[in-house]
C-alpha cells in the first residue's frame, strides 16, 4: 500500500506551514498513483474515524472514499448555501431522506478520489474562527490513521426474519391503494416492504457493500456509516440527477420484469417489457412528471428513446431525459426531483400522503438520494435496493408502483425480486 503512505506523508508535509488565526478554508491535493491494489472501501472501512461515505459511479469510471467531518449538514440546502459562500471548489458528500427536506451530508477532512484512471488524495481545512486551529485538529486526525485491513468474509447465522407488512398485510395494502386509485385521488402510488434479517452475530457493513459491489453490476454502489454500530448502503440502478454547470441528466427508471441467467430468455422478457402497456404506462407516468416538474427551471429539454437495464435479479424500463437549467441550484434540482413518481406516485403530494399513513414502517433514507454536491458538478442516485444495518440486524427495502389493476400477488413477486438483490449476498434459500 505504498501510495497511500505516500500521499498520507505529502499531505502531512503540507500542514508543518504556519496557518493564519483567522476564518478560512484550504485544500491540499496529492497525486495518488494507481500503480498498487489499493481498494478504497477496505482502507475506509479501517478507521475508527466517522462519518465514513462509499462511492462508485455505475459506469465504474468513479469511485470515492471520504473519512470524518470538517462540517455537517441537515439538509442540502444548508449544504447549498455554505458551498454558494466558498470560492474554493469543495465537495460535500452524503444523503438525503425520502423526505428531501432532511439529509446527512459533510464536508470531509480526508477524501480520496478516483476518475477516469486518475487517483488524487484531498485534505480539507475549514474554520468560522482559526484557520491554526483546525490545522492543528487536521494534524491529529491523520495521526489516527490506521493502515487497510482485509475485509471480512460476508457471513452470518440468520435468527429471525419479519417483513412489514407481511404478505396478508401487503395484499390489504394494495387493495386500499387500487380503491383509492379508482376512486380519483390517485394515479399511482409506490408501496414498500421493509424485511428485518437478525442475525446471531454483528454484520460488517463494509463487507456487505463490497459484496454487492462484485455482482450488482451496473449499479451506483453507496454506503455511509454514521458510526461505528450503523450504516445505510445500497447498489441502485437509477440515477437521481447529474448536473455538470447548467448541463441536467435525469431519468425515468419505472417498469419492472424478472431477470435470467440465460441471456436468450433475457432478451424474451425484457422484449415483452418494452411490449407491455401497464409497465410502458407506468414509466410514461413518471417521465410526464418529471418534465412538468423541471419546465419552469429549465430552457431546453428532451427525452431519449426507452432501453431495458438488464440487473442480475430484475430488468427495468429507462427512459434518460436531458435538460439545461437556467441557473445550476443543486437545492432546486432536489426539491424538484425528489421524490420521483418512480419511488412515490402522482400526484406527489397525495401519494406521499398514502404513504405516511399506510406504510407499517419509516422509509428514512430509503428511496431517498445519495451522492455529492459541489460548484461544479452534483450528481445523486436514488437510493434503492439498499440496506440499514444496526449491529445484528440487516433492514431491507423494496418498493413497487401501484396502478390501476395492479395485482397484489404479482406485485409481491416484484419486490421480493427486487430485495434478492442484495438478500442472496447473506442468505443462501
Amino acid at each position: 500500500m505504498y501510495s497511500i503512505t505516500a500521499a498520507l506523508e505529502n499531505l502531512q508535509g503540507f500542514l508543518s506551514e504556519e496557518f493564519p488565526d483567522a476564518p478560512g478554508s484550504r485544500i491540499f491535493d496529492t497525486a495518488f498513483p494507481l500503480n498498487d491494489a489499493f481498494d478504497p472501501l477496505s482502507w475506509l472501512c479501517s478507521q475508527q474515524n466517522y462519518p465514513q461515505f462509499y462511492w462508485q459511479h455505475r459506469n465504474g469510471h468513479e469511485e470515492s472514499a471520504a473519512l470524518g467531518a470538517v462540517c455537517r449538514f441537515s439538509s442540502l440546502t444548508q449544504a447549498n448555501e455554505f458551498l454558494a459562500k466558498k470560492p474554493v471548489e469543495l465537495r460535500i458528500w452524503g444523503l438525503n431522506a425520502f423526505m428531501p427536506e432532511r439529509g446527512d451530508l459533510f464536508l470531509p477532512r480526508l477524501e480520496w478520489r478516483r476518475d477516469a484512471g486518475k487517483a488524487s488524495l484531498r485534505l480539507t481545512l475549514h474554520s468560522d474562527t482559526s484557520l491554526r486551529e483546525d490545522a492543528q485538529q487536521a494534524r491529529q486526525f491523520l495521526a489516527t490513521l490506521k493502515p487497510a485491513s482485509a475485509l471480512p468474509v460476508l457471513s452470518g447465522e440468520l435468527k429471525a426474519e419479519r417483513h412489514s407488512p407481511e404478505k396478508a398485510g401487503w395484499i390489504r395494502l394494495i387493495e386500499t391503494a387500487t380503491r383509492t386509485i379508482e376512486s380519483g385521488e390517485l394515479d399511482k402510488v409506490v408501496l414498500a416492504r421493509s424485511t428485518d434479517l437478525q442475525f446471531a452475530a454483528y454484520l460488517h457493513a463494509g463487507a456487505m457493500m463490497a459484496a454487492s459491489r462484485r455482482v450488482n453490476l451496473n449499479c451506483y454502489h453507496f454506503m455511509m456509516a454514521f458510526d461505528a454500530h450503523a450504516a445505510f448502503l445500497g447498489s441502485s440502478p437509477e440515477r437521481l440527477w447529474q448536473r455538470q454547470g447548467v448541463q441536467l441528466k435525469t431519468e425515468a427508471l419505472a417498469g419492472t420484469v424478472a431477470g435470467h441467467h440465460d441471456a436468450r430468455q433475457a432478451k424474451h422478457l425484457a422484449d415483452w417489457l418494452m411490449q407491455d402497456d401497464k409497465n410502458q404506462r407506468e414509466n410514461m407516468l413518471v417521465v410526464e412528471d418529471i418534465c412538468q416538474r423541471l419546465h419552469q427551471d429549465v430552457s431546453a429539454l428532451e427525452v431519449l428513446p426507452p432501453q431495458v437495464i438488464r440487473l442480475r435479479k430484475v430488468q427495468h424500463l429507462r427512459r434518460g431525459i436531458q435538460a439545461e437549467l437556467v441557473e445550476p441550484d443543486d437545492t432546486r434540482c432536489l426539491l424538484q426531483l425528489q421524490p420521483t413518481a418512480a419511488v412515490a406516485g402522482l400526484p406527489r403530494e397525495q401519494a406521499r400522503h398514502f404513504i405516511e399513513h399506510h406504510e407499517p414502517f419509516t422509509r428514512e433514507w430509503y428511496a431517498g438520494s445519495a451522492g455529492y454536491l459541489s460548484h461544479a458538478k452534483s450528481e445523486f442516485c436514488v437510493a434503492l435496493r439498499s440496506a440499514k444495518v444496526t449491529e445484528n440486524v440487516v433492514r431491507l427495502y423494496a418498493g413497487a408502483g401501484i396502478v390501476r389493476g395492479s395485482d397484489p400477488e404479482l406485485e409481491w413477486q416484484e419486490i421480493t425480486q427486487k430485495a434478492a438483490g442484495l438478500r442472496s449476498l447473506l442468505l443462501s434459500d
